[in-house]
């Protein structure tokens, strides 16, 4: 499976919005970590990620979001996450990532 990644700056709310289709893993999270660094050094603002369209995250996508709140935290900033497919919020639960990120409906 492919990665597919929209993303876009809104100016008056000084905020990325992101969507990711597909799946995040050790072929794709490469991708997802560029994507993430030319934002930053575009505006280092928070990221709001769409994720209704995810279906899979392994370990080496949750590290690069993990990377890439790192970064932002480093600002008092964060990631939100929205639309969480049940699996990926499962993942989330097991591994305490629930509780670093904000999850949206």
């Amino acid at each position: 499976m492919s990665l597919k990644i929209k993303k876009k700056f809104e100016e008056e709310r000084e905020i990325w919005k992101m969507e990711l289709d597909g799946e995040i893993d050790i072929y794709t999270a490469a991708e997802l970590k560029r994507t993430f660094q030319e934002m930053f050094e575009t505006q280092k603002e928070p990221v709001e990620i769409n994720l209704e369209k995810l279906d899979y995250i392994d370990s080496t996508g949750l590290g690069v979001l993990i990377g890439a709140l790192k970064r932002l935290k480093e600002e008092d900033k964060q990631i939100t996450l929205f639309h969480v497919k049940p699996n990926i919020l499962k993942l989330l639960n097991i591994t305490g990532l629930n509780k670093i990120f904000v999850i949206k409906e």
